[in-house]
């Protein structure tokens, strides 16, 4: 058993011990109090007044995909050959030695929504695990936790340089349309042949969306524009999906109409400059006016866009910027956990949760607060002695 005593325990289910304990035993929070008597068989951490919080959460990333320090080799981010690959799963490119999930733990990082680039109209399935481990069939939470899909600049650039579909907004709209409509075509004849007892082709490149389909998880659709959020909208209204709206940067100047969709948004990479025409709007006031408009709102870096050890960093920033320090922390912890649903064990501090903590000296979103401990699913995997 580990116990964690002494330190201001932010639990993010809207309870916070300014000098308070956690009990964990195995992996999982087994004690949530004011004090906690302390036993020979515990080993006692001390935070010493530092902020005590669930361990946070990358929404959106591509760490394990595009590999620190290594360019083709380790670089599996896209599969840039077909505008649809569905079938594509992120688990079976993801590198769990990739220097990138180090740096993730050492800043209080414990799990990831990790996957597939924006340069296909559809490019497949993100997974969200743990950042510690050697194998990463050991550290998954969700093997196929959301499908991803991208509008907007990105795929119109990389297929029209091939002098192929789509190299418009209404091609890749399309493309998207019909591979949906396929799938679901799809999706009846197989129900069909299930009923009357029939033989029936699996055909993976089209199974690949039933989950998507049947609401077992949802598109996680790129887009920064406000036209290209909008399109992603219409279509999942279309098709009865859910749906996340991953980077979000023109969010703030439609807000209403994204309340309305009743869809959440991970908003960033805002840390950086406006490299392309779609980002000329960035700021890093969106994740408040979206929040101020009743909108769940998620944090990401987008790493390797920004290192992912920045991910308090940028919360910090939006904080600054009207968001305030309590939704600043939600946004990286329970909101993330939320929109990745996984909200039944991770992104807070309570009784039967997965012991994934981070202890700092500080408030993590102020730069000259340092990572005093990491600990995932009950172990301690980072630890700050000098």
């Amino acid at each position: 058993m580990i116990l964690i005593k002494n330190g201001k325990v932010i639990t993010m289910n809207n309870i916070t011990y300014n000098r308070g304990c956690v009990l964990i035993e195995g992996n999982k929070i087994v004690r949530v109090d004011e004090h906690i008597d302390e036993t020979e068989d515990m080993e006692v951490i001390d935070a010493n007044g530092g902020w005590v919080i669930p361990g946070i959460i990358e929404s959106h990333c591509h760490i394990g995909l595009c590999e620190e320090g290594i360019r083709f080799e380790g670089d599996d981010i896209n599969e840039a050959t077909k505008p649809i690959t569905g079938h594509l799963r992120a688990i079976d490119a993801i590198n769990p030695l990739d220097e990138a999930f180090k740096d993730a733990i050492a800043s209080g990082v414990t799990s990831v929504m990790t996957g597939q680039g924006s340069a296909n109209v559809c490019g497949g399935k993100f997974v969200f695990m743990k950042t510690s481990g050697k194998c990463i069939d050991d550290m998954i939470v969700k093997k196929e936790a959301a499908m991803k899909v991208a509008l907007g600049e990105n795929p119109k650039r990389v297929y029209s340089s091939k002098q192929i579909s789509p190299s418009t907004r209404m091609a890749t709209a399309a493309i998207l349309r019909e591979a949906l409509m396929d799938a679901l075509n799809y999706k009846n004849k197989k129900e069909l042949a299930s009923k009357k007892g029939e033989y029936f082709d699996i055909d993976l490149k089209k199974e690949c969306f039933i989950d998507v389909l049947n609401k077992k998880i949802p598109l996680k659709a790129h887009a920064h524009r406000a036209d290209d959020i909008l399109t992603a909208i219409r279509i999942a209204k279309e098709f009865d999906l859910d749906m996340t709206l991953d980077h979000c940067t023109e969010g703030h100047l439609i807000q209403e109409y994204i309340k309305k969709s009743g869809f959440s948004a991970i908003v960033g990479p805002s840390l950086t400059s406006r490299s392309k025409v779609e980002l000329k709007n960035r700021t890093f006031k969106t994740a408040s006016i979206l929040n101020q408009a009743g909108i769940e709102v998620a944090i990401t870096t987008d790493h390797p866009v920004i290192p992912i050890q920045y991910l308090p960093i940028c919360a910090g920033f939006a904080a600054k910027e009207g968001l305030g320090v309590e939704e600043g922390l939600k946004a990286i912890t329970i909101n993330a956990a939320r929109i990745c649903k996984v909200d039944d064990r991770l992104g807070s501090i309570e009784v039967g949760k997965d012991a994934d903590i981070a202890i700092f000296t500080g408030n993590p979103m102020e730069v000259f607060t340092q990572t005093l401990y990491t600990i995932i699913d009950g172990k301690i995997v980072y630890y700050k002695n000098n």
